[in-house]
């Protein structure tokens, strides 16, 4: 079992409209059904802390009820950490989840920065979906390069702003911004799926996509496991050949 971190924005309200924003409950919900159902073991963060607003629940759907009904879920997003207390090692992926208020909380939060940093740099997995993204934008790795340079990067593209009436709300189109800082966008038609890994880095284009990333994000971190593992049956029997060949020696010089 592995530790991830979904982190959360902390925005309300979108820009100075007036209108009520928060993080998308559909591209929080499957992701965490995925984890869940993997055995993982899911926190919650967001960049102020305490409860996180969030966008309206689909009824319709029951993983999203699923989600903002269970007891234990329900105790971590009543309080979450601030990400810039979280303590990176204690986690082995940390997935950002969207939603428009993303877009003014996220980019500037040296605090994200550092923790997507860090994760990354201590080879966990880190995943986005939509506008997730927003958060990977200035996040500088120990080597000095962008996490994203030269990346192939998903994320909610500038058609799907003008297709969701967002196009004059938002405060920069994050396509073009994930691109000004090197990144390889790459996209499927207005709201379709897509799902992009680059190394241990993974992002969705919308919530259609949430799902789609943390599956992925499973696979890599079933390989960290796998590879645990075998590590651990490695030691295992050289410490158990150890012992033998000590037993034997006792033995030889009985006789």
């Amino acid at each position: 079992m592995k530790k991830i971190l979904m982190v959360l924005t902390s925005v309300s309200e979108l820009g100075d409209t007036g209108k009520k924003t928060g993080y998308n409950v559909a591209e929080a919900a499957h992701p965490w059904k995925v984890f869940k159902d993997s055995g993982h073991f899911v926190d919650f963060a967001s960049i102020k802390g305490g409860q996180p607003p969030q966008d309206e629940v689909d009824s319709q759907d029951p993983i999203q009820v699923a989600f903002t009904t269970d007891e234990t879920t329900r105790a971590g997003l009543y309080n979450t950490a601030r990400v810039d207390v979280v303590d990176a090692n204690q986690y082995d992926a940390v997935f950002l989840v969207g939603g428009h208020g993303t877009m003014w909380d996220f980019p500037d939060s040296e605090g994200l920065q550092n923790l997507v940093a860090s994760v990354y740099d201590a080879g966990g997995v880190v995943g986005a979906v939509c506008h997730g993204p927003a958060g990977l934008v200035n996040v500088d790795l120990a080597d000095g390069f962008r996490l994203i340079g030269g990346r192939e990067v998903a994320a909610f593209t500038n058609d799907e702003e003008v297709a969701a009436g967002m196009d004059k709300v938002i405060p920069f189109f994050l396509a073009d911004r994930l691109k000004e800082q090197g990144a390889i966008h790459v996209f499927a038609d207005v709201f379709a799926e897509k799902v992009a890994v680059s190394e241990r880095l993974v992002t969705g284009q919308n919530p259609a996509s949430a799902a789609g990333v943390a599956k992925e994000m499973e696979k890599l971190l079933a390989v960290v496991i796998r590879q645990e593992k075998a590590e651990e049956q490695h030691e295992s029997e050289a410490l158990r050949a150890e012992k033998d060949a000590k037993k034997a020696a006792a033995a030889d010089s009985e006789h």
